[in-house]
């Protein structure tokens, strides 16, 4: 059975809200303010965390590596391209971010690109870390992450089951079992019909250990809809990039909802999550009408005298269902009215010898 896992003060797993991350990502662009923009934004929206993205692109990427999304940037390699994104922030104004969220009901982390960084996070006191798809390879900084004990969510995208099931053992051998798992499909932007929201049960009957969700990179113009759908189809988490202006230039406004699109995504969810409600079959409270009065009963089909013993020809079954169940019929024949009982009346226990 999937677990629950505490991270901080919310619940994550089987039963719970879908855990909705808005990934911000870079897309504060390195100004202060709008980062703490950002942190109101998401809380405002309803999610229940905001995550950035820590890196250093001389640690990440070689100098000369390609660019592999077709998405307008900075530069024409990989190298120019996050040295332009990466954050620049100061231990002081990540704290601040961090009060910031907490102060606003959200969680706030990172993804760290390398061992510093997440020490640096460590130090920070984040309540869990986030391994992106390209670095589920990375068995040293999965292990590094891992004995820190916190809760750790990996990305999938562009990973064969077997390099999630070595990223997952390599965790799980430092002690920690603390594990959210999201499919997650590494095309900036991502084809609906590549979306393969399927995958999330082939992760869960894989992994049952694990926490199961979903990491978005569709354009939200395809109507937000594929995020909901993961939803229903049993998402515990939901990562979607967000960020306060969808047409600026980057790394991936493109693929971003802006502040509007997250508190309409947000509530989406939640209206999914009533839909889907609970998972034992039993009436709601607006049935009992329905149980009351559609239902049938057993009733006099011709009026029965006091002390008449009752057979098939003097009953039948009708609405409403007030009185006795037409599963005990048979129950019912061969007793004997104690009272006269009218035609097309409804037949009560109390109307019969036991």
């Amino acid at each position: 059975m999937p677990p629950i896992l505490q991270i901080r003060d919310r619940e994550v797993g089987r039963g719970c809200p879908a855990f909705v991350i808005a990934e911000a990502g870079c897309n504060h662009e390195n100004d202060f303010d709008r980062a703490r923009e950002l942190v109101l934004a998401a809380a405002r929206a309803g999610a229940d965390a905001i995550k950035f993205q820590t890196f250093n692109p001389d640690t990440l990427v070689t100098r000369d590596a390609p660019k592999f999304w077709d998405i307008p940037g900075p530069g024409n390699t990989q190298y120019e391209e996050f040295l332009d994104a990466m954050t620049r922030f100061t231990p002081e104004q990540y704290r601040e971010l961090i009060t910031l969220a907490h102060q606003n009901g959200i969680l706030f982390f990172s993804t760290p690109g390398d061992e510093a960084w997440s020490d640096f996070l460590e130090d920070l006191g984040v309540s869990l870390y986030k391994v992106a798809s390209m670095d589920i390879t990375h068995l040293p900084l999965l292990r590094h992450i891992a004995r820190k004990g916190k809760p750790i969510i990996l990305s999938t995208g562009a990973s064969y089951l077997e390099e999630v099931r070595t990223a997952v053992e390599a965790i799980q051998g430092e002690g920690n079992d603390r594990i959210l798992l999201l499919h997650c499909v590494s095309s900036y932007p991502t084809d609906p019909a590549e979306v393969n929201l399927r995958m999330m049960q082939g992760l869960a009957t894989e992994f049952p250990e694990c926490v199961i969700g979903y990491s978005d990179h569709t354009l939200p113009e395809q109507g937000l809809c594929v995020p909901s759908l993961a939803v229903a189809a049993g998402a515990k988490v939901i990562e979607k990039h967000f960020t306060f202006d969808r047409t600026r230039p980057g790394y991936d406004h493109e693929i971003s909802v802006d502040y509007a699109g997250l508190q309409e995504m947000v509530a989406r969810f939640r209206a999914v999550e009533r839909v889907l409600g609970g998972a034992t079959k039993r009436p709601t409270p607006s049935e009992e009408r329905a149980r009351r009065w559609g239902r049938r009963s057993i009733v006099a089909k011709v009026s029965i005298p006091q002390g008449t013993r009752i057979t098939s020809e003097m009953v039948a079954v009708k609405r409403p269902g007030t009185g006795i169940d037409p599963k005990f019929i048979s129950q019912v024949l061969g007793k004997v009215a104690m009272t006269d009982i009218r035609e097309d009346q409804v037949v009560t226990w109390e109307a019969i010898a036991s």
